[in-house]
Formats: C-alpha cells, sequence, structure tokens
C-alpha cells in the first residue's frame, strides 16, 4: 500500500515525459526507500503539512483529479506502525523525494 500511493501520486503530479525513479538500499539496521519523481514539485509552505489527513496541495487540478487527501497520512501511519519514519523533500517544478527508513529486524516485544 505504502508503495502503491506513492508510486500513484509521483506519476499524477509528473510531468509529460517525466521519470519516476525507486530505489533500495539497507545502512545501519534500516531499508531504505526512496520514490522520486521530476514532476511539479511541492511548494515550499505545503511541505510541513502534506502528512495531515485530508490535506490537499494541488488545489488547481482538485476537479481533475481524484482524491481525498488521505494517501500520505495513511502511507505515514503505516511506515510509523512498522517502526519506520517517512521524510519528504521537494521543490516546486523540479519534483519531490520520499524516503522510507523501515528497521530491518522487527522490534522487540514485552
Amino acid at each position: 500500500r505504502v508503495l502503491l500511493n506513492l508510486i500513484d501520486n509521483a506519476v499524477k503530479y509528473n510531468v509529460e515525459g517525466g521519470d519516476v525513479m525507486l530505489s533500495l538500499t539497507a545502512s545501519e539496521g534500516f531499508a531504505c526507500i526512496r520514490v522520486r519523481d521530476t514532476g511539479i514539485g511541492i511548494a515550499p509552505e505545503a511541505l510541513p503539512r502534506i502528512f495531515e489527513r485530508f490535506y490537499r496541495v494541488d488545489r488547481q487540478h482538485e476537479k481533475s483529479m481524484s482524491g481525498t487527501g488521505l494517501g500520505l497520512s495513511i502511507v505515514q501511519w503505516i511506515v510509523e506502525t512498522h517502526g519506520g519514519d517517512i521524510t519528504a523533500e521537494s521543490k516546486s517544478g523540479e519534483g519531490s523525494l520520499f524516503t522510507i527508513r523501515l528497521p530491518l529486524e522487527a522490534p522487540e516485544t514485552a
């Protein structure tokens, strides 16, 4: 579900002929998954709010693009439930990079 949501957004908000890149690395006990696109990007003032439920960055395309504003909040919830974290970097007109870190070992339970 996490990758499906991130890739769907990367394609939806990309430019014609743009790229979507995925990578997976392991470092310091974590798997690191990156989803990068060359799309329209996210405005700096919107970036701190993108993981909020029902928040939609792209109001211009709201009628032409489906979405509830729940996708990224669900992604964050899933990642954090598995003991990981997610960050986003973006520049308007240049694209976005989402980085997920997940522990390679299951956390100990009491």
